[in-house]
């Protein structure tokens, strides 16, 4: 065999059709108008909305399996979600692709990034400019890839040298001093900057902890490898890893949003030293409260808004064996630096628009320990958003996909200043509450896999009443907390008739100020209810 063919490797050249587009956008829509691909992905989308548990306004791949999201922007008044998909026809991991108006009606766009050199297309991130979008990213066996395209829909992509630009050491080369694995990008003073997530041996006894390793590149070609990038990170746990990072300007301070193999979602905040090329941590969170799996909140996929803050969404994994697909993802969210520096969360996109049959409840007395039953709602494609006054009840109970006799429900619990005491040193009188989201009385079906609850801290002032704004999509619930917290899960309801909604305040009298309620529509035009 010649040398210069024993050079390339082994050949992983995807069995998935691959299509060139133009460069126009009348003429790209043109040509997806007749794509086999999307026609295939129309198929596959009305074949599986049979399923009672495939969400109508979640998204989630036209066809088979779907794992992290990746490389979230906004080009071109559009903006781009892509995520880790295996094709039936091959299902390695290749970037599949979807575009939006409004981070709520996707629309599938063919594979953008398809496996070779690199065996399969892992996760990363993409960075934006002037005149192109640049995806960087893991190819497994292969290193840190690179990708550009500049077209209206980026649907054409093209990889930088054609190989790894950070390749993977190969045998009998000495060990590297940082790992290569999911990676990010920014700029900084005409500087490319990408972190490779990855751990160190210097937690106690050795022990492995989170870490993130920063290169930096002229031309997106030679990239020199820097430094380890954390500094003075105590916010993460023994055996925590940074895998798919996405490092960001969040107010005045950066976050790095980031998965832990072993704990979930998480994040970070802190201060940007860009002279020295440093990140220097001074607080730390979580996005998901329990195990990522099963029905748990997984990896994050980020950008900024524009705005101050930053969008961010999360795959959620799933509980219960579905045939012909798998994971969802979460809604998007929007991220700010709230009073005092912490991070606030609230729902984000054009979720309004798919609105219908509003309900609407009045002040309510919620006498202690009685629940209240509203039969006027029910559904489990709903929005919801409950102003309570708990006027001293210890816990709040919200049921929602409760069945006539409680046989299955999935319960929202708020417990009043139970939580630890507040970080702010400032005010030591003053302790978190919590928020659970319970799904453990959610199913009587035998194979949905059980978990503990998920359990989240947050902060309300003595006065402020506690405003739930949860979301409901056959088979993941999303709660929304003061626009400052959210627990999500996957949750599958075995019987036809677990549709109602009730509340209940525990050991005193409460007051429900309001509830509003809508029945969610389909966020896509193929799929009605």
């Amino acid at each position: 065999m010649p040398t210069e063919i024993m050079d390339r490797g082994p050949d992983y050249t995807s069995r998935v059709p691959q299509y060139r587009f133009s460069d126009t956008l009348a003429a790209q829509e043109t040509e997806l108008s007749a794509n086999p691909l999307l026609r295939r992905f129309r198929e596959s989308r009305r074949r599986l909305a049979a399923d009672p548990y495939r969400p109508l306004y979640h998204f989630v791949s036209p066809e088979s399996s779907m794992n992290d999201p990746n490389g979230l922007c906004l080009w071109r008044g559009r903006w781009h979600l892509f995520y880790q998909a295996y094709p039936p026809e091959d299902p390695r991991q290749h970037w599949g692709h979807a575009v939006s108006p409004d981070l709520i009606h996707w629309q599938d766009l063919p594979y953008a990034v398809y496996p070779n050199p690199e065996e399969k297309c892992f996760s990363g991130a993409t960075l934006v400019e002037s005149d192109r979008v640049i995806a960087v990213y893991h190819g497994i066996n292969a290193g840190t890839m690179v990708a550009v395209s500049n077209d209206p829909l980026l649907l054409n992509w093209k990889k930088v040298t054609g190989k790894a630009v950070i390749p993977l050491p190969q045998p009998g080369d000495d060990p590297l001093p940082y790992n290569i694995f999911d990676p990010c990008i920014w700029t900084h003073e005409g500087m490319y900057y990408a972190l490779t997530a990855g751990t160190l041996p210097n937690g106690p006894a050795g022990k492995p902890v989170r870490a993130e390793f920063l290169h930096r590149s002229a031309d997106l070609t030679s990239w020199e490898y820097l430094h380890p990038f954390l500094e003075d990170d105590h916010y993460g746990l023994v055996g925590d890893d940074g895998a798919c990072p996405y490092f960001w300007p969040i107010g005045d301070l950066h976050i790095l949003l980031h998965f832990s193999h072993m704990s979930g979602g998480k994040y970070l905040l802190g201060a940007y030293d860009a002279a020295r090329g440093k990140f220097k941590v001074t607080d730390g969170g979580d996005f998901n409260f329990g195990p990522a799996a099963p029905c748990g909140v997984h990896a994050p996929s980020a950008t900024p808004d524009g705005e101050g803050g930053v969008i961010v969404i999360f795959n959620m994994n799933p509980g219960k064996p579905t045939s012909g697909w798998d994971q969802i993802m979460s809604l998007p969210r929007r991220l700010t630096l709230g009073a005092g520096g912490f991070l606030c969360t609230t729902p984000a996109g054009d979720f309004a628009s798919l609105r219908s049959d509003h309900r609407s409840v009045g002040k309510t007395a919620l006498p202690a320990n009685r629940e209240i039953v509203f039969d006027a709602i029910r559904g489990n494609s709903l929005e919801l958003v409950a102003e309570i006054d708990t006027s001293g009840a210890p816990v709040i109970e919200l049921s929602v996909l409760r069945s006539p006799r409680r046989e299955e429900y999935t319960r929202i619990a708020f417990f009043r200043d139970r939580g630890n005491a507040h970080r702010d040193r400032g005010r030591p009188d003053r302790r978190d509450s919590l928020v659970t989201l319970d799904s453990s009385h959610s199913s009587v079906l035998p194979d949905v896999a059980c978990r503990a609850p998920e359990t989240a801290p947050v902060f309300l002032e003595p006065e402020e009443t506690l405003r739930l704004h949860v979301f409901i999509d056959r088979s993941i619930v999303e709660v929304f907390v003061n626009d400052k917290q959210c627990v999500a899960l996957r949750v599958y309801p075995g019987r036809e008739d677990s549709l109602g909604v009730s509340v209940t305040a525990r050991g005193r009298d409460a007051q429900l100020v309001s509830l509003e309620a809508w029945q969610m529509q389909s966020a896509s035009p193929s799929v009605s209810r």
